[in-house]
């Protein structure tokens, strides 16, 4: 079984991604029946994605490329339980690669920042551009933020 062991944080100083080159995503939610089924187009590629439910910072994930026009017409077309936009940056660290996500749309504000583990006993790194750990928040995921299309209540921003 696929695995993702990931950690999520936001960002306490979003500066860190200035002068990096991101990738434009777009993402929808098709289905919950207790495994979401995401589609994502990242730049110019397409995903369809099942992730299980999260125990702890562990989950069941599948992900699979899929043509580019198939992942649109399911962004268009499919995504009941809603959509965001994001610009992903990879942002390394001591030999790990943070993921930090800048929201644009409703959800414009919110940085995220998510770290993929290898297992759930490694510790990572802790830079000081990194805040509050959300990991367990479900407000925080995108599931939820597609579905809500709003910053969380009370939102927790940096400035």
């Amino acid at each position: 079984m696929a695995l993702e062991i990931e950690r999520k944080y936001l960002v306490a100083d979003p500066g860190i991604v200035a002068g990096l080159i991101g990738v434009r995503m777009a993402q929808g939610y098709i289905a919950d029946n207790g495994m979401w089924v995401r589609v994502r187009i990242a730049g110019d590629t397409g995903f369809l994605t099942l992730k299980g439910p999260a125990r702890g910072m562990s989950r069941a994930e599948f992900e699979y490329r899929i043509p580019l026009a198939d992942a649109e017409t399911l962004l268009a077309q499919h995504c009941a339980h809603g959509a965001i936009d994001k610009v992903r940056y990879i942002v390394p660290v001591d030999g790990f690669d943070f993921e930090v996500d800048v929201f644009e749309g409703p959800l414009a504000g919110l940085v995220t920042a998510e770290i993929e583990l290898a297992s759930e006993d490694i510790q990572p790194p802790s830079p000081a551009w990194l805040g509050a750990e959300v990991t367990s928040d479900l407000r925080y995921s995108n599931s939820q933020l597609a579905k809500t299309r709003q910053l969380p209540s009370p939102a927790v921003l940096p400035g």
